[in-house]
Parts: structure tokens; C-alpha cells; sequence
């Protein structure tokens, strides 16, 4: 039985992440701007205050002037965080959407026993594992669908455990009694999870892509708020999804008409009339998902 549809909600947005969010290409970001961001997204300008005050004294920002008419420069490289996923990631997922990267039926296993000692490297092997889509299927094992060694092998040579780490490959995957494919799958990764997300994302960019149709004005600070809030919601969904290939989804799976819909509202914003609100540069944030985004419109 189909799962039913979510309504749209507004995006969960901690101001800390609103901040890196509104980052522009010079690593500034305009007070003004982000205390009008803030207040539509329901923010008060004492939670702003106290998060700029905290990433000032972390020293990820210098502050330069006061209130609204300060200007943050990031000390360092402030990356737009997860509102900006791995952009081959996103690559990907678009590329197997349009079914350039069909499974050629190997699973990808690695097994690790790095010991006590080594606990930060090992725990940090396991987190890029999980980052690249792979799944535990018991203690120290993880399989992938996709063929991420070399990415895998790099993390461990990084590390210096290259030599405790096993890379397997095989067509013949079997837990128990389980050797379908889709079974496999299903039991392996939170598809259940994965899904929930990406209809909360289809749910957030119709409904965006309607406000826009509807042909309502809207001011250059609204623009900005609603690009934060698809970004922060594609990103939501996509982080932890491990695209698995097509051939091991249930059908329909929501993930390719969740990104469709992403892509079409995206397209909607930035084809909106800027007005003087966005005199200002845009944050970088613009460029990662124009990038991520045009790829796959402009081809076929």
C-alpha cells in the first residue's frame, strides 16, 4: 500500500546553519541580509545575535560593524555545510534518474579489525563508509552497492590502516536466506527512512514551485528564503541516502520524482525577476545548486 503523502512543512533550519547558508563567494555574509532571512523563517534577531556571537567567538567569523549593517567574514573557508551536499553525489543521483548508471550486479564488501589504539582512525573509517553508502551487515563488515573502493582506499591510506582493511567483491551476496537483490537491499539500508525524506522534499518543492506559479511577487529576501529552505530540504534528503541503483529500489521509488520537482522549483526561483533586495552578491550556495542542477536539465 502506498504511503501517504506528507504535507508540505516548512524546513527545520538551526541559525547556524542559516549563517553558512547565506556564506557569499567573497566568504561574506550581509547582516541585513541574514537578520530578513531570519525573521521570515521565524527566527528572532536575539537568536541571531547570541549564533553570531558564538561562531565570532569560535573564531570562524570576524565581525566587522553592528547589527544589521555588520558584515561577517568567514576566517576560514565557512562551507555551506549540509545545505550543500557532496556535489558528486548529486551527480550521481541525477545520472542514475535518467539511467546512465545501471548495476552491473557486484556488491562492493570491505571488512576492517583496527584495533583499540587506533579508535579515532577507526571510528573515522567507519564514518566514510557510511558517507559513501555503505551498510554494516555485522560487526566490522560493510557492503556497497556502488563501487567506492578507491574512495575507501584512499580514507585508509589517510588514516594508516590501509593494511587492516579487506575489499571483497561479489555477485553473490547471501544474509541467511536472503540472496534477492531487492531483498537484500531492504534489509541492508533504511529504504523505509530514505523515502520518508525524499516525499518530504517533493511535498516542500510543489508546493514552492505552486507559490511561484501562482504568480504572486515576491520580494528578493522571500527568493532568498525559499532557495535556503529547498537547499536545506534537498540536502535533508539527500544526506544518508546511499543511491542505491535503480534495480535494487522498490517502485515507484520517490528519490528521482523528489529531485525532478527539486530541479523544476530551482529553476522557478532563479528565473524570477531579482528586485533591490538582491543587489547584493548571492551566497555561493547559488552556484553549487546551479551547477548541480543545470547538468542533467541540459542533457536530453
Amino acid at each position: 500500500m502506498p504511503r501517504p503523502q506528507p504535507d508540505a512543512r516548512r524546513p527545520e533550519i538551526p541559525t547556524r546553519l542559516l549563517v553558512h547558508a547565506l556564506v557569499r563567494e567573497d566568504a561574506t555574509v550581509d547582516a541585513g541580509q541574514l537578520y530578513a532571512v531570519a525573521g521570515l523563517l521565524g527566527m528572532t534577531d536575539q537568536q541571531v545575535r547570541l549564533c553570531v556571537k558564538r561562531l565570532v567567538t569560535e573564531g570562524r567569523f570576524v565581525q566587522e560593524g553592528r547589527g544589521r549593517k555588520a558584515v561577517l567574514r568567514a576566517v576560514s573557508d565557512a562551507a555551506t555545510g549540509t545545505v550543500a551536499p557532496d556535489a558528486d553525489h548529486v551527480r550521481h543521483a541525477y545520472r542514475q534518474d535518467r539511467g546512465l548508471a545501471p548495476w552491473d550486479g557486484t556488491w562492493h564488501l570491505f571488512a576492517f579489525a583496527v584495533p583499540e589504539a587506533r579508535r579515532t582512525a577507526r571510528d573515522a573509517l567507519r564514518e566514510t563508509l557510511l558517507h559513501l553508502g555503505a551498510a554494516p551487515v555485522q560487526g566490522g563488515l560493510y557492503v556497497a552497492a556502488n563501487p567506492i573502493a578507491d574512495l575507501v582506499e584512499a580514507q585508509a591510506r589517510h588514516l594508516d590502516v590501509l593494511g587492516s582493511v579487506t575489499f571483497l567483491t561479489s555477485t553473490d551476496l547471501r544474509i541467511g536466506d536472503t540472496t534477492d537483490p531487492r531483498e537484500l537491499a531492504a534489509a541492508i539500508w533504511p529504504l523505509e527512512t530514505i523515502a520518508a525524506r525524499h516525499d518530504d522534499l517533493a511535498a516542500f518543492a510543489g508546493a514552492c514551485a505552486d507559490r511561484i506559479g501562482r504568480g504572486t511577487d515576491l520580494s528578493g529576501t522571500e527568493q532568498l528564503t525559499l532557495a535556503v529552505e529547498l537547499a536545506a530540504e534537498f540536502s535533508r534528503a539527500m544526506t544518508g541516502d546511499p543511491l542505491l541503483p535503480p534495480e535494487l529500489l522498490p517502485r515507484p521509488w520517490p528519490g528521482s520524482r523528489a529531485r525532478r520537482l527539486a530541479r523544476e522549483c530551482w529553476d522557478a526561483l532563479r528565473a524570477l525577476p531579482a528586485d533591490e533586495d538582491t543587489a547584493t552578491p548571492l551566497p555561493r550556495l547559488f552556484h553549487f545548486y546551479d551547477d548541480a542542477f543545470a547538468e542533467p536539465g541540459g542533457q536530453g
